[in-house]
């Protein structure tokens, strides 16, 4: 009884999210910028051109929001960067664009690969990343982890995601509501210390130091 149908007509659905999808910023100079649109001129402003797509991740999420606040505020310069459940490439994007000097993107979704791969060619980072299924993956030598997933894949890969960053390394970690943060930060507690929350409509961003 609680379930009603209807038809709906056959259209152009990503051209429709389209309509309503506009620059955003994130922090102080980072940007997502969707095809045909503009921000204003400023010399420190880094965008990111992106389009909505099959793969999670265009900015409008807050999980991923924070993520990208997040990689606003930081110095990524000579640095090896591993976005662990990429989706659409945003978040590893952002990194090579913030100066990373190489980024690998895992996730067990194949088109989530496909379009990280697509758009990072979109934004001219193709030759800094590298896109992996989690089976060839071999997790390590990073100083920055970045991994906006679930609170249960979290807790579950934490041994994977703590190994992929070197000793005194940051590892982000987003996709969680306020009330899982406890068990996430168990998870991580032998392997990472000073944890920092951040929160925002209600999901978490979690980042601390590697041992």
């Amino acid at each position: 009884g609680a379930i009603r149908w209807r038809e709906v007509g056959d259209r152009d659905w990503e051209r429709a999210w389209m309509d309503r999808f506009h620059p955003m910023r994130f922090g102080q100079h980072l940007w997502i910028v969707p095809s045909g649109m503009s921000i204003p001129h400023d010399s420190e402003n880094i965008e990111i051109s992106l389009d909505p797509g099959l793969a999670f991740g265009t900015g409008t999420h807050p999980t991923t929001a924070l993520c990208l606040e997040w990689l606003d505020g930081r110095d990524l310069a000579d640095q090896r960067v591993v976005d662990y459940g990429c989706g659409s490439g945003i978040l590893g994007i952002a990194a090579a664009l913030k100066g990373a000097h190489s980024v690998d993107c895992v996730d067990n979704d194949p088109q989530a690969l496909e379009a990280t791969a697509v758009n990072a060619s979109r934004n001219d980072v193709a030759r800094s990343i590298r896109c992996w299924a989690p089976e060839d993956f071999t997790p390590r030598g990073a100083g920055v982890v970045l991994a906006n997933i679930l609170a249960g894949p979290l807790i579950s890969l934490a041994p994977v995601i703590v190994r992929c960053a070197v000793p005194g390394g940051r590892i982000v970690l987003s996709g969680l509501l306020e009330e899982q943060v406890e068990r996430v930060v168990s998870a991580y507690r032998k392997d990472c210390r000073d944890a920092v929350v951040t929160a925002k409509d209600g999901w978490v961003r979690v980042d601390m130091t590697r041992f």
